[in-house]
């Protein structure tokens, strides 16, 4: 059977897969583009396999939220160009990943890969499909689940490259997604000084200790200087201890204590933190992709 220029933009269609992709497939079958099909999905996982030793620090954040608004799910998915980034099915898929997650209120990305989705198959596999269609390494990076009947919840996306989810108590929708801006804007670690783990407090102690040391000046004054250096961390790293970024004249605790407010956690999911980029090498990569 001869393959058409007809024939070939109808696999294409039905596949999403390039031209070239597709009439090789089509080739190989004599113009059958079922059998052709069939093969292009039993090659997804070698394709898979073959890209998943490439970096993947582009993407998106995700988000899905319960009908009731009491439960939010976050998921990073990467791949490893802004382009495919912004391709509507790389979207769409860590769309499904998100609402697929919180369906099942999965909190373990290792276990995402087998959940089954609308219209039949898993996670794992529209995943293998997809690199197949963007040429691309695709992961399941993290998620994060926050749910709880008795709390308010603020939901803020900064495109699609930042989610963030607010657990509070008190204070009204305003202030959730004030909170919401602030931490996607200011990018505190925790709450609460009390949330800081003492091995992170004791590491900054000795690194500000060293360089106290160096200033020659006496061991009473570098004991100073290390206390208000601390002080100066835990206000930069904790929500309560940051400026407003409305009002940078007030600290967040004061403005929680003044709605009669408290905050009992964030969550903050930023595509690509500390993922290490390496630098593409262009010709090599097009030769890679041109193999057979």
């Amino acid at each position: 059977m001869t393959v058409t220029a007809s024939l070939v933009k109808e696999m294409r269609d039905r596949t999403g897969l390039g031209m070239m992709e597709c009439k090789r497939a089509l080739v190989e079958t004599g113009g059958d583009i079922d059998a052709a099909i069939e093969n292009m999905r039993k090659s997804g996982q070698a394709q898979a396999d073959k890209k998943a030793g490439r970096v993947a620090a582009d993407g998106v954040v995700a988000v899905a939220s319960a009908s009731d608004g009491k439960a939010h799910l976050l998921v990073e998915v990467n791949c490893e160009t802004d382009f495919v980034a912004k391709d509507e099915n790389f979207v769409a898929f860590a769309d499904l990943v998100a609402a697929s997650a919180l369906g099942a209120r999965q909190t373990d990305i290792n276990a995402l890969g087998g959940l089954e989705v609308a219209g039949g198959g898993t996670i794992e596999q529209a995943r293998q499909a997809l690199i197949s269609k963007v040429g691309e390494n695709v992961q399941l990076r993290r998620l994060a689940l926050c749910e709880d009947p008795d709390s308010q919840f603020a939901v803020y996306q900064h495109g699609v490259r930042i989610g963030v989810v607010v657990q509070y108590r008190g204070g009204d929708e305003q202030l959730g997604r004030d909170l919401a801006m602030h931490i996607a804007a200011s990018r505190p670690v925790c709450v609460q000084e009390s949330d800081l783990s003492p091995e992170l407090i004791a590491k900054e102690r000795e690194i500000y200790a060293a360089q106290a040391a160096d200033s020659g000046k006496p061991a009473e004054i570098q004991q100073k200087m290390v206390e208000g250096r601390i002080r100066k961390f835990v206000g930069e790293v904790t929500l309560l201890g940051q400026p407003f970024v409305k009002d940078p004249d007030t600290k967040v605790e004061k403005l929680l204590k003044a709605a009669g407010a408290e905050v009992i956690r964030f969550v903050r999911l930023e595509v690509g933190e500390g993922i290490e980029k390496q630098e593409a090498d262009f010709v090599a990569d097009v030769m890679e992709q041109a193999k057979p």
